[in-house]
């Protein structure tokens, strides 16, 4: 019995076709996916690739969360999670209001140690807590920020809003997570802070890779490398530099452009040779790690999984490394593996992913769309693949 809700990509990408009155021909002509890998992924007989899911979005007219059914509504009311929201979006909306009469911010110092626990904590992989915290003290740095009128203010409240960017796009709120990203921008600015807006480039160049826009994503990191340009010499300008090709090789291999991502890939590892491991610098956990990391997503994302699953050998994850990160790494190994048809060591994979931070890997789709390949491809499960299952789609 399928572990996963009915109401999967594949199932979804049928019903919002069926809406247009379009025929699966019509849609693999617009969205310039082969018939038959169209065809195959709407019936559930394989996984929907990143690459397939943005294309088909940008042929019906939808954003690439309607074809993924994001937000997980029902898994985020049984995480409690849904409650949670709505005070983010509206201390995202009060941001040029002023001081709130009725708030009496703490210290700079105070406000930004919290910041620093708060970027500390979601890489951890404690997406509540930090859903939780992150409203109150948005609000709280606006006043203080407005108050103070000064760069550090504005610096620590832009922290804040990144921090709200992280959590709403690990919880498929992108709309919300754009809208972080816009406030992020606006508090840089204020604070004069070129890296800091190098960097919310980078991030915004990122939404444009989930929605399948990749030539507005590579004209953000284009923007983002002129804006640094601006900063002073610094290892975190560097960082930023590093993580935004690292950002664009991605972009470039899910646009199918071998030559781009690897050129990007290359710089991205020239930098990293001269930064070292810069784990906690911005949080970006950028370094020769994450290069070697950012080879494995690209090379799958070139649908080279083969090569991909190479490239994980030798690949240690340091055990200091950002918990979120590594998660997302297992996910994206798993995904190769299953590709490359090695589904035990994918559903290891993913056990690892799950593990290293529970809370992220529930709600990150490859670590959705690589189980229901899996469950295609491999009938006879173990009661603990199906106990998998039944955790990912909770509440269904």
């Amino acid at each position: 019995m399928h572990a996963l809700p009915e109401d999967h990509t594949g199932v979804r990408m049928r019903r919002l076709r069926l809406e247009r009155h379009l025929t699966q021909r019509a849609v693999s002509d617009l969205s310039e996916v082969p018939y038959s890998t169209y065809t195959k992924t709407e019936q559930g007989v394989i996984p929907a690739t990143p690459h397939v899911i943005a294309a088909v979005a940008r042929a019906l007219r939808v954003d690439v969360a309607t074809v993924m059914g994001q937000p997980y509504a029902a898994e985020l009311r049984a995480d409690e999670l849904d409650v949670l929201i709505r005070p983010v979006r509206e201390a995202l909306d009060v941001y040029d209001l002023g001081p709130d009469p009725d708030v009496r911010p703490r210290g700079l110092d105070e406000l930004r140690e919290d910041a620093e626990s708060l970027c500390a904590a979601v890489r951890a992989g404690e997406i509540k807590q930090v859903t939780s915290n992150v409203a109150g003290l948005i609000v709280e740095a606006t006043t203080a920020a407005h108050t103070l009128g000064n760069s550090e203010g504005w610096t620590v409240l832009a922290s804040f809003y990144r921090t709200a960017y992280d959590v709403t796009a690990k919880l498929g709120f992108h709309d919300l997570a754009q809208l972080a990203l816009a406030r992020l921008d606006w508090a840089a600015q204020r604070g004069s802070n070129a890296v800091l807006s190098g960097m919310q480039q980078y991030m915004r160049a990122l939404t444009y890779l989930r929605e399948g826009k990749y030539r507005t994503g590579q004209r953000l990191v284009s923007l983002g490398l002129s804006t640094l340009q601006q900063a002073d010499e610094s290892t975190g300008r560097k960082v930023v530099t590093g993580q935004l090709h690292l950002g664009a090789s991605v972009m470039s291999g899910r646009a199918h452009d071998r030559d781009q991502a690897l050129a990007h890939l290359g710089e991205a590892e020239r930098i990293a040779a001269a930064t070292g491991e810069s784990v906690k610098v911005h949080w970006l956990a950028f370094g020769p790690t994450n290069v070697k990391v950012h080879r494995v997503s690209v090379l799958a994302e070139l649908d080279e999984y083969g090569k991909a699953v190479e490239a994980t050998a030798g690949l240690t994850i340091p055990k200091d490394w950002p918990k979120s990160r590594a998660s997302h790494h297992y996910a994206e190994v798993a995904r190769a593996q299953m590709w490359t048809g090695k589904v035990e060591e994918s559903f290891r994979s993913l056990l690892i992913a799950r593990k290293t931070a529970p809370q992220q890997a529930r709600y990150h789709p490859t670590v959705r769309e690589t189980y229901a390949g899996l469950e295609a491809a491999h009938r006879k499960l173990p009661e603990s693949f199906l106990s998998f299952g039944s955790w990912l789609g909770a509440g269904h």
